[in-house]
């Protein structure tokens, strides 16, 4: 397994970015946390020094970028010869502007990140890191059953979301994101996930069956 814990490098924020405190130096900052602790924090706290309110979605919208640095994928799909990373949202996007103005000018792994918006499911077999919205509910087993058999993780901050198959789900505790990770489904898909990120999640389900 490649080792991504030293990957410290890839945000940069400059002098100005800081003193202003815009939306998007607020991401960077929320960004720069995780990177800096390494994973060694189980959680990004929502309100964030520096007098800055980073929103809910800012730091989900971070650790989805960061999940690309920690998870490996197939063969297949490393070798495809795309030179893009999609990581993409489907259904009704609750990220805004956060995607477009901070996390699509960054790179994983060499390859440069492209956010899609995209309204059916079968669009998403090109994407290398899916968030499923809270409006696909209603149909979320349908739309990870059709995935099962794909090399795309899984992730979503809907109730229930890693019961029903998905691989990453995001909670809110304490006033923090922290995540859940269904690691069985993970691996069936051909995702071998870091034993850094693995140690930072509130849980991991091991031998688990959908909807169980």
């Amino acid at each position: 397994m490649r080792a991504h814990t030293r990957d410290t490098g890839f945000l940069h924020p400059t002098i100005s970015c800081w003193i202003t405190g815009s939306r998007p130096c607020r991401v960077f900052r929320i960004v720069a946390v995780i990177v800096a602790f390494g994973w060694t924090l189980s959680a990004v706290p929502i309100l964030y020094a520096q007098h800055s309110t980073p929103t809910e979605y800012e730091v989900k919208a971070a650790y989805l970028y960061k999940l690309g640095k920690f998870v490996e994928w197939p063969d297949n799909v490393t070798s495809s010869g795309d030179d893009s990373f999609p990581i993409c949202v489907l259904g009704q996007d609750p990220f805004g502007a956060t995607f477009d103005t901070t996390i699509a000018r960054e790179n994983i792994n060499g390859k440069k990140v492209v956010i899609k918006r995209i309204s059916k499911y079968r669009d998403a077999v090109s994407c290398r890191i899916l968030f499923i919205s809270s409006s696909e509910e209603s149909r979320v087993k349908e739309i990870l059953t059709a995935l099962s058999k794909t090399s795309v993780l899984t992730v979503s901050d809907m109730p229930e979301f890693s019961r029903h198959g998905g691989m990453v789900q995001f909670v809110v505790d304490s006033n923090r994101v922290r995540f859940e990770v269904n690691l069985t489904c993970a691996e069936r898909a051909g995702l071998t996930l870091s034993s850094q990120l693995l140690k930072v999640a509130i849980r991991v389900e091991r031998n688990y069956q959908p909807g169980g």
